[in-house]
C-alpha cells in the first residue's frame, strides 16, 4: 500500500488544529501498525497547478507570506509546506490511477479553500488542484470528490463555479448529515450516494475524523459507524475497480491519539479490502 508522504508536508504546531503537524505522527502510528506500507516522497505543486484551482494573485500572496493563510496568520513555515500538501494528494491520484487501486496522501486542510481565500483552517484546495491536474493533463476526464469531513466543502464548491469546472463530481456528507439520529440512514444509503462517482476515473475521498460522536467540532458517528463507512467505500470502489485516492480530514478531539486512532482504523478497513496480507496480525484487534 503506497503512502504518499515527506516531511516537507509539515508546517508548525497551530493552536486551531492539528493538521499541520499531524501527518508526521499518523504516519509513525500506521507504520508501527503495518511496517510494510510503502512510503514514496511526492513532489510539490507549482505555481501554475495551484492556479488551476486559485486565483494567482492569491497564490502569490500566501506562498510569500503577504496572505493569511486557513490558520489565519502569515507562517512562511506553513507557506513552505502547501505545495507539499497538495502534491502528496496530486501524487496519491495519479498513483491510483497508474495501478488501479487505493493509494493514500496522509494530509488534510483542503475543503475551505475557495478560489482566492483561505478559511477554516484550510489554505490551498488540494482536492481541486488535484482535479484539475488530472484533468488537465487528460489522466482523467472525469473526477469524483467524496468529501466524508464533518462539514460541508464549502471551498470545493466556490471553485467549481468560478473556475466553471463541470467534469467534477462533488459530494459532501456534512451537507446532509449532521446529527447521530441520522447515522443509520447515512449507512443505509452511503452505497446510493457512491453510485453517482461510476462514471468517474477516480475517486478522491476524504476520510474525515471530525464526524466522531466525542468530536468538539462533530459529532454523529460512533468507533464501528466510521469505521463501516470507510469499509462500504472501499468495498464499492474495489468491486468497480474506481481508483481511490483518499487523504485526511478533521479531527479535534484531544489528547490526539484519540484522533490518530480514528486514522488507524480508516487504514485498517482500506487493508482488509485492498492488502489483506499486509494487515495480517492487526486486522482482528477490535475498535
Amino acid at each position: 500500500m503506497n503512502v504518499y508522504y515527506t516531511p516537507r508536508m509539515l508546517g508548525p504546531p497551530q493552536a486551531s488544529s492539528p493538521s499541520a503537524h499531524k501527518p508526521r505522527l499518523v504516519v509513525e502510528s500506521w507504520l508501527a501498525l503495518a511496517p510494510k506500507l510503502n512510503l514514496i516522497e511526492p513532489a510539490p505543486v507549482t505555481v501554475e497547478q495551484l492556479c488551476l484551482a486559485h486565483d494567482r494573485d492569491f497564490v502569490t500572496g500566501i506562498l510569500a507570506g503577504r496572505l493569511l493563510n486557513g490558520f489565519g496568520n502569515t507562517s512562511r513555515d506553513v507557506a513552505t509546506s502547501l505545495p507539499y500538501t497538495s502534491g502528496a494528494m496530486l501524487a496519491a491520484a495519479r498513483g491510483a490511477i497508474a495501478q488501479r487501486t487505493a493509494t493514500i496522501a496522509p494530509c488534510s486542510g483542503f475543503h475551505h479553500a475557495s478560489f482566492d481565500e483561505a478559511s477554516g483552517f484550510c489554505t490551498f484546495n488540494g482536492l481541486m488542484v488535484t482535479a484539475r491536474v488530472l484533468l488537465t493533463e487528460g489522466l482523467a476526464h472525469r473526477v469524483g470528490i467524496f468529501d466524508a469531513d464533518m462539514h460541508y466543502g464549502d471551498g470545493t464548491d466556490d471553485i467549481l463555479a468560478q473556475t466553471g469546472e463541470t467534469r467534477v463530481e462533488h459530494c459532501t456528507v456534512g451537507e446532509n448529515y449532521t446529527d447521530p439520529s441520522q447515522a443509520e440512514t447515512f449507512l443505509q444509503r452511503l452505497p446510493m450516494m457512491l453510485r453517482r462517482f461510476e462514471g468517474c476515473d477516480v475517486l478522491l475521498y476524504q476520510a474525515g475524523a471530525d464526524p466522531h460522536i466525542d468530536d468538539p467540532l462533530g459529532g454523529w458517528l460512533t468507533d464501528e459507524q466510521l469505521a463501516l463507512r470507510d469499509r462500504i467505500v472501499f468495498e464499492h470502489c474495489a468491486a468497480r475497480q474506481l481508483p481511490v485516492a483518499w487523504n485526511l480530514a478533521g479531527g479535534y478531539q484531544e489528547p490526539l491519539r484519540k484522533v490518530l486512532d480514528i486514522h488507524d482504523h480508516t487504514l485498517r478497513e482500506c487493508l482488509r479490502v485492498y492488502d489483506p496480507d499486509g494487515a495480517s496480525g492487526w486486522l482482528s484487534s477490535s475498535i
